[in-house]
């Protein structure tokens, strides 16, 4: 998606957060890790700028997805993903 010069708001900004946590989770279902954990803070980011209203407008099973459900597998608690493999000589 190309970057845009106005930040999102209002409805916009709702169907977004929706769309990358839907991305999150087809990534989570896909066994794709990294790119889910990528996916999920770019969606977490964009729900904590939602006023309460607009966080209601999230279908509640997203909405599950991202703080708890996720939350258990990508929290503070959990190892941090490893950074470059090293290669063999």
């Amino acid at each position: 998606m190309a970057n845009q010069d106005a930040p999102l708001a209002g409805e916009e900004l709702v169907k977004e957060v929706c769309r990358r946590i839907r991305v999150a989770r087809t990534y989570w279902d896909a066994h794709n890790n990294a790119a889910c954990r990528g996916e999920r803070e770019r969606a977490l980011a964009l729900y904590n700028t939602l006023t309460k209203e607009q966080k209601q407008q999230i279908p509640q099973v997203l909405r599950v997805w991202l703080r708890y459900r996720s939350e258990k597998y990508f929290g503070a608690h959990r190892t941090p993903p490893k950074s470059a493999r090293r290669k063999s000589k």
